[in-house]
Order: structure tokens, then C-alpha cells, then sequence
């Protein structure tokens, strides 16, 4: 996104590897290593924990947008932080990779969970975790020049950052565990196909095309959109019962609500509603 695209945008946290802007009502996240790809590290993912924890908190943030600097959104882990950890002691490893991938986790596990819609703006590579963060988010627009890719198994380990709870939701199990087993390449036009990408666009519109899907999703009934997110997830494990009785509630909650209010409102008067989100 161009300082021309976000003329009130105001850089609110910067890090080494993670930055937060917020623009209005959208909150968005910026992977920041360009130089290594976006590759994840301890500092990257301790900074994305902290940043997902800070806007899943917001009430005034009504959309989260995930991109990255650079031309590639993220290239997966950071092998060359792999490759210092090997040679040292079992059980100091261990304790790295753990804390690396609940780091990870507690960020996906935030923006799965989030009240509020999550758009992934996402180029070039898209790999590894990279990979699984773009499946955690709720829509994503993509260039033109993505090109996906697991990558996991590759590297003689199985997948992180949810990615074996989401793929499978996505694509189902059996293109899932091609995906995983063989580790093809996936060009955009093909992740659009698969459903691992909601809409495709040209790489020079990519930002404009995110802040303009941003911009109309914060302007929605946020947690109308919060609750049907919640639905929707709980579906994959709820017999017809369960989501029968899960929609009773979160329809009751909701009718009791500003925006549901509003709506009903705006109906009768033959207007466009003005929504605040609650």
C-alpha cells in the first residue's frame, strides 16, 4: 500500500521484523524482512503474537489486513535459523522449536478466533507458514504472481501455524494431502480455483485492491461478521442439532444489538444504514 493509498494512515507499532498501522478502522499487520523473503524467526514471531493479541483487543479496529514489504509475502521458516539451532544441546532445541511454533500458533489461533474479519494481501512466495498464515485468514486477494507452496515435507517435518487444521477445511482431505505429499507449486489462477484464494488481481493493484475490500469490510456489522465467522468454524464439528441451537443464540444475541437496530431502521426509512460495529 502506498503512502498515496493511505493518506491518514498512522504507523503505530514498527519492529525489527513486524509493523502495525492502523488506518481508521483497519488495522493492518506488514511482515517486514523483504531481504530474507519474510522468512519467520523467533523475533518475527513473538512480534506477530503480540501484534494479533494487541488488535484482537481493539474495539475500534473492524478489519485486520496481513501483507508484507517486498515482493514475496512469506517464503516460510527461517532456515538459517534452523541451521543454528541443530548442532546445540536436544533438549535447548526442542525448547526453541517449541516456543517458535506456539509463538506462531498463538498468533493464528488469535486471528482464526477474532471477532472481526482478517483479509491476507498476499505476492510471490507463499510458503511454509507463510502458507498456513494465508489459509487462518478469513478472505484473501492475491497477485498475480503468487506461487504456493507447503513446503513442509521437503524439509523433513509436517505442517505448522494450523495449516493441517485449515487446508483441509479449504480444499478437503484428499487435495490436502496432495498438496502436503507432493509439494507442488501452486500459481494464483490455480489457488483461486482451489479456494486457498478468494479473488486474483493484476500485482500492480494489489494493495489498492485490499485497502478497497478492507474499507468496505470495516464498514459491515463487525460483530454480525464476528458471530457468522463463528458459525461457520463451529460447523465443521457441530452435528445440524448443535448448529440449529448455535444459531438460535448468536441470532438472539445479535437482535439485541446497535446495528441490528439500525438495519431494521434504515429498512423502514429507505436508507442506507450507518453501522458502528456493535
Amino acid at each position: 500500500m502506498t503512502d498515496a493509498d493511505r493518506p491518514a494512515a498512522q504507523a503505530a507499532t514498527t519492529a525489527r521484523s513486524v509493523i502495525l498501522e492502523r488506518d481508521g478502522a483497519i488495522g493492518r499487520i506488514v511482515l517486514n524482512r523483504p531481504d530474507a523473503m519474510n522468512a519467520i524467526g523467533p523475533a518475527m514471531a513473538v512480534e506477530l503474537s503480540r501484534v494479533t493479541a494487541e488488535l484482537e483487543d481493539d474495539p475500534d479496529v473492524r478489519c485486520v489486513v496481513i501483507a508484507a514489504a517486498g515482493p514475496h509475502f512469506m517464503a516460510g521458516g527461517d532456515i538459517r535459523y534452523f541451521a543454528e539451532l541443530l548442532p546445540q544441546p536436544r533438549d535447548r532445541r526442542d525448547e526453541a522449536f517449541s516456543r517458535l511454533i506456539g509463538d506462531v500458533g498463538d498468533a493464528v489461533r488469535r486471528l482464526r478466533g477474532m471477532p472481526k474479519p482478517v483479509l491476507g494481501a498476499v505476492r510471490g512466495a507463499v510458503a511454509g507458514f507463510g502458507f498456513s498464515l494465508m489459509c487462518a485468514c478469513d478472505l484473501v486477494v492475491a497477485s498475480e504472481t503468487t506461487q504456493c507452496k507447503l513446503a513442509y515435507c521437503q524439509l523433513g517435518v509436517s505442517p505448522d501455524g494450523g495449516g493441517s487444521y485449515t487446508l483441509p477445511r479449504l480444499v478437503g482431505l484428499r487435495r490436502a494431502l496432495e498438496l502436503a505429499m507432493l509439494d507442488e507449486r501452486v500459481d494464483a489462477r490455480r489457488a483461486l480455483e482451489l479456494g486457498l484464494v478468494t479473488r486474483v488481481v493484476a500485482d500492480e493493484w494489489l494493495e489498492r485492491a485490499a485497502l478497497d475490500l478492507a474499507q468496505r469490510l470495516a464498514q459491515q456489522p463487525t460483530a454480525a461478521i464476528g458471530r457468522t465467522k463463528r458459525l461457520f468454524n463451529a460447523s465443521l464439528q457441530n452435528d445440524l442439532p448443535m448448529q440449529l441451537e448455535a444459531e438460535r443464540q448468536s441470532f438472539v444475541a445479535g437482535a439485541d444489538s446497535h446495528d441490528f437496530t439500525e438495519a431494521v431502521a434504515a429498512f423502514v426509512a429507505k436508507r442506507k444504514p450507518v453501522f458502528r460495529g456493535r
